[in-house]
């Protein structure tokens, strides 16, 4: 004697699944656009298409791109404070934070570009800036002082990085070229430029990154715990 199958429920069907489309899952695969086609082709509905879902279904979790891209800034600097600081001296730290950043913002293409001007509140983001000041106030600077350091670190490593990704993306002809600049300065009318251009011209940008670095933890070393800078307005 047979007997019938019970019918499977769409629940059933569908348990053990991973849902199709969650803000995770988004971030993942915009993540993974991004690398692929870069800032100015990542799209809401070209990121819709990738993920085989309608454009509107985004929407649910992100009403504007730059909820998105604030989104990826957030996941960015997932892995900053994964491992502890290497050393109890605050220079030393602080050095440290700021590489970490950069090479947060190099894992992805465009990644200093996706977080600047983004603001994001998300436990990352946030955890980096309290360790950031915190490395600061425990050194004995004040809560305004860590804070401007802390912007100045944070703007100069985000900057830095951006003209690196600008100029690791140019092909040949743009305005990051060696070989324009190398064309256009001369000796004659450029002897400063033409005596520094083996600098000017250098990829090496993570020399480059450490002489800022060192330029402002050299400051802040000789400001001490304590002083105000000239102009700070306290």
């Amino acid at each position: 004697m047979s007997s019938a199958s019970t019918p499977r429920s769409p629940a059933a069907a569908t348990r053990g699944r991973p849902p199709k489309l969650d803000q995770a899952r988004t971030v993942e695969a915009a993540l993974a656009l991004l690398d692929e086609v870069g800032l100015d082709a990542l799209t809401m509905r070209r990121l819709a298409e990738a993920m085989d879902v309608r454009a509107g279904a985004l929407y649910r979790y992100f009403a504007t791109k730059h909820e998105l891209l604030t989104a990826l800034a957030e996941t960015l600097l997932a892995d900053c404070l994964t491992r502890p600081l290497s050393s109890p001296d605050w220079s030393v730290r602080l050095a440290e934070l700021a590489r970490r950043m950069r090479t947060a913002l190099l894992s992805r293409r465009d990644g200093a570009r996706v977080y600047a001007g983004t603001h994001s509140t998300g436990d990352h983001t946030l955890g980096f800036a309290d360790t950031l000041v915190g490395v600061l106030r425990e050194a004995g600077f004040t809560s305004g002082d860590a804070a401007r350091a802390a912007l100045t670190l944070v703007n100069f490593t985000i900057g830095h990085t951006l003209e690196e990704q600008a100029a690791s993306q140019v092909a040949g002809d743009g305005p990051a070229d060696p070989d324009r600049l190398r064309a256009a300065v001369t000796p004659e009318r450029h002897p400063h430029l033409a005596a520094a251009l083996p600098v000017f011209t250098s990829t090496d940008f993570t020399a480059h990154f450490e002489f800022g670095l060192a330029l402002l933890i050299d400051g802040l070393r000789a400001m001490g715990p304590g002083a105000t800078p000239s102009g700070s307005g306290d």
